[in-house]
């Protein structure tokens, strides 16, 4: 069912956050995550699962080898169910493996940046009181800083090949450590590797621990509407209610086999976690997992490989590729779904990706503290510039400054209710209180109005809004306007102060690889076109790169931070 600002659904009134699971959205009757991969793996046994590197898991290996992890964790450590695990690895085929065993034995999955600095290590596993840790060998360096300072006992290390055969395994790691050199030196005293601790499981059963819908499942990091990094309590409920959700959105598309889905945006990131981890996993997909889709030359070669059938990017990454060469030639014969999300899709992006590959681009849109999906754009139905029809069970609330809810085509805060709205901030009650009101819609801090006919659009970021005179000028707004200039690559809009409106757009560009040089006052003249006169970039600023997150998304607070330095 899909809901409209004026007729909010009963179902979820009253119902704590996290703690249900509607029969509607739970047809197998699962109890946990690990019935999910029970059952996936019972019926899908011989398929494969996830790539990576060159290997690929079968659905029945991953079922095995996250039974041995859970085995290790359970009768050759001290963790208890309910301990935080934290796991701190690239897309590579040990995580999912560590994932489903770290579950297995009861224990709570805190996803965590394999790019994160020291200090930023530090902060997530203090607060998540984190007991045990995987990490990828490249990044021990950085936990050998800080492991003293926190309360980990158990560190389990693993290289990129350790899933290969033993001849290519040594071959693949050797020339990443020493010929590559991307593994620093360190010294992680009583760390063993993933190898060895699957293998000290041999022959041992894993206990069965208590699941429940309502248990926390993960904890995801995310800087919510505003302040510190906070943990999102996310649930059983929520992840396979946000499963469901957004599997009967896209299962006119997804078949039960053969089905290739490239997955160049990282699993520890709840978009793609969501979306490879156990949407598709639970429709017998199979994910191509791409470790560094940064190297975009690499990227291109390993798409060669796959008559993919699905795509899941974003906006950022749809441009760099559309831009080269080689991925121009590829053959799209067999894609049909390209998913977007993370970050807002312009129109320019949309238009070049559909005319290289045949392929439309659909666009949703969530938030980590939503499991994430919130809404997604019907199949064959899709409006660009849209985030589509709110999934299944969730009411949307658009609200004024006063808390009033706004009428449809009205500008306001987007709230959302359901069961895919996280329990609550990780020991943050007062945060949780923040973002919650009394009838249980989280405030996410997006600026969204809704249309007639039920689509939503975000207009953006309530913080990174631009006020002009007394007017709002929305970043996006300006940003998707100077990405259809077929000069500009990329874009990125923010405010900077001016004596005479207040604030005036200060725009940010990349220019296309066979551009040199852009005159400013007939881009200026462009933006008139498409633009009222107040949210015209006032300065515009060329970039060779602009500042980005790990999954791609630009951050404009940096470029903030940068302007007022």
């Amino acid at each position: 069912m899909t809901m409209d600002t004026s007729s909010p659904s009963n179902t979820n009134i009253g119902k704590a956050p996290g703690s249900y699971l509607p029969e509607s959205l739970n047809p197998h009757g699962y109890q946990s995550l690990n019935d999910v991969l029970a059952l996936a793996t019972k019926k899908f046994a011989d398929r494969p699962v996830f790539t990576s590197v060159g290997r690929t898991l079968t659905y029945r290996e991953l079922g095995e080898k996250s039974d041995a992890f859970a085995a290790y964790l359970q009768h050759e450590t001290d963790l208890m169910p309910g301990d935080r695990i934290a796991v701190q690895l690239p897309n590579v085929i040990q995580y999912p493996v560590v994932l489903f065993g770290a579950m297995k034995a009861g224990l709570i999955v805190v996803n965590t940046n394999p790019l994160y600095t020291p200090k930023e290590l530090e902060h997530q596993f203090n607060d998540a009181g984190v007991k045990a840790l995987v990490v990828f060998a490249n990044m021990a360096h950085n936990v050998e800083k800080i492991l003293a300072k926190t309360s980990i006992k158990h560190v389990i290390i693993t290289e990129i090949a350790d899933f290969h055969s033993p001849l290519k395994r040594l071959l693949v790691n050797s020339v990443v450590k020493y010929v590559k050199k991307m593994v620093p030196a360190y010294h992680i005293s009583g760390a063993v590797t993933l190898n060895d601790a699957l293998a000290k499981a041999n022959g041992k059963s894993v206990s069965k621990v208590g699941g429940r819908p309502d248990d926390i499942a993960v904890l995801q990091y995310t800087g919510g509407t505003t302040g510190v990094a906070k943990g999102a309590m996310l649930t059983h409920a929520n992840l396979i209610a946000n499963m469901y959700q957004l599997s009967s959105r896209l299962s006119s598309i997804i078949n039960d086999k053969n089905e290739v889905y490239i997955a160049p945006l990282p699993l520890y990131h709840i978009y793609a976690f969501l979306i490879h981890g156990l949407t598709l996993l639970e429709r017998g997909a199979h994910s191509v997992l791409i470790p560094n889709p940064r190297d975009l030359p690499g990227f291109v070669k390993e798409l060669k490989k796959w008559p993919f059938t699905g795509f899941v990017g974003l906006n950022t990454l749809f441009v760099g590729l559309c831009n080269k060469a080689e991925f121009k030639a590829l053959d799209f014969s067999t894609l049909k779904l390209t998913c977007s999300g993370g970050m807002p899709l312009t129109h320019a992006a949309a238009d070049e990706w559909e005319r290289i590959t045949g392929c439309k681009i659909v666009e949703g849109y969530g938030l980590t503290e939503t499991s994430p999906v919130v809404s997604f754009n019907p199949i064959g139905k899709e409006r660009i510039g849209t985030i589509g029809l709110p999934v299944s069970e969730t009411d949307i609330k658009i609200q004024g400054r006063d808390g009033e809810a706004l009428s449809q085509g009205e500008s306001g805060m987007l709230c959302v209710r359901g069961p895919q709205v996280m329990k609550g901030y990780w020991n943050r009650e007062e945060a949780t209180r923040e973002v919650m009101t009394e009838d249980g819609f989280l405030i996410t801090g997006d600026i969204a109005m809704q249309h007639s006919d039920g689509y939503l659009q975000i207009v953006d970021r309530a913080k990174d809004m631009i006020i002009v005179s007394g007017f709002n000028v929305y970043p996006t707004e300006v940003e998707d306007c100077l990405s259809s200039h077929p000069s500009i690559l990329e874009s990125a809009a923010i405010g900077v102060p001016d004596d005479k409106t207040g604030e005036s757009v200060k725009a940010f560009v990349v220019l296309k690889a066979d551009v040199e040089t852009l005159d400013e006052k007939a881009l200026r003249i462009y933006c008139k076109e498409n633009l009222a006169a107040y949210k015209v970039p006032k300065f515009v600023e060329i970039r060779k790169e602009l500042p980005k997150t790990n999954v791609g998304k630009v951050l404009r607070r940096a470029l903030r931070e940068q302007e007022q330095a």
